[in-house]
């Protein structure tokens, strides 16, 4: 096997704390991940990964040598870049790793990458879809979509997108059968369709309500956007979830929007890339075509 192929692998075990997601991180089985463990720990005669039932966790000599493997990956990554930049044309080509959230990359971000990949055929990319905040640098990403206030970060460039709009909506036979809500407290003798990650105390908030949230409840709860959309166009309940994942249902009449004007302002979306003086011709593309299908404003790239 591959000792650099290798290397990526473990890192991938070491960040996401199982073989099964560093399979779907990767693209691979989970069979060929641990092979590539057990090739490292052979090469190296020392246990890397003490391993149980639900977690894999790095040993002494693990953590030590998941370090090491992350500089010379990143030092791969440099050499691979300054060899690209030497071409003599300006085609977008190689391998581009792009990170961003289930829901807002399940839709409009695959949405965007699908149309990259038809403009320019000599790149691929890795969307890496994840609600855990990936270190862009560490984890050797391109480019990152975020939702929420950034940390301040001298390694990074931040590009501002259309921000993220959360929608409450309700199939037409829902309605038909249990009513239709016309102020959010009614909710509480609804049927509503919640998020398991969300706190089942928090609530749902709304702009013209106290502070408080309004605790809200209901047969069916998932911890998957997808799952709740579908539940709702079942008619099942009242959902609140992003607008990128309910527009198209909506805009078919499909489902029916709710409290338009009662919802709390949208949260900031930013693209998110490294910091450099010569951006490769395949993230300056990128990131040109993210602007142009989600962002607020012109096309272009800062450094």
């Amino acid at each position: 096997m591959d000792k650099l192929r290798s290397m990526a692998v473990f890192v991938a075990v070491a960040e996401t704390g199982s073989f099964a997601a560093a399979a779907q991180a990767e693209n691979l089985s989970a069979v060929m991940v641990g092979k590539h463990i057990k090739q490292l720990e052979e090469h190296l005669g020392a246990r890397l990964l003490q391993r149980d039932t639900r977690k894999q966790h790095l040993t002494e000599v693990g953590a030590a040598f998941v370090e090491d493997c992350r500089r010379i990956l990143e030092q791969v990554r440099h050499a691979e870049s300054v060899a690209e930049r030497m071409r003599d044309d300006d085609r977008p080509r190689g391998r581009l790793r792009v990170t961003a959230p289930f829901t807002l990359g399940g839709g409009a971000v695959a949405d965007v990458v699908a149309e990259f990949l038809q403009l320019h055929p000599e790149v691929s990319v890795d969307l890496v879809l994840s609600d855990r905040m990936s270190d862009v640098i560490a984890e050797a990403f391109d480019a990152a979509i975020r939702i929420g206030p950034l940390a301040d970060s001298d390694h990074l460039v931040a590009r501002p997108l259309r921000p993220y709009r959360m929608i409450v909506a309700a199939s037409p036979e829902y309605l038909r059968t249990r009513g239709t809500p016309t102020d959010p407290r009614e909710l509480v003798d609804h049927s509503c369709l919640s998020h398991l990650l969300w706190n089942r105390d928090a609530g749902w908030r709304f702009d013209r309500l106290s502070a408080e949230p309004l605790r809200v409840s209901g047969r069916f709860a998932s911890n998957h956007g997808e799952a709740l959309r579908r539940a709702a166009l079942a008619g099942c309940g009242i959902v609140l979830q992003p607008e990128v994942l309910l527009a198209q249902d909506i805009a078919a009449g499909r489902l029916v929007a709710l409290f338009e004007n009662e919802l709390p302002p949208p949260r900031p979306v930013h693209l998110l890339y490294p910091r450099d003086r010569q951006p490769l011709p395949k993230l300056r593309r990128f990131v040109e075509l993210v602007l142009e299908r989600m962002g607020p404003e012109g096309v272009g790239l800062e450094r």
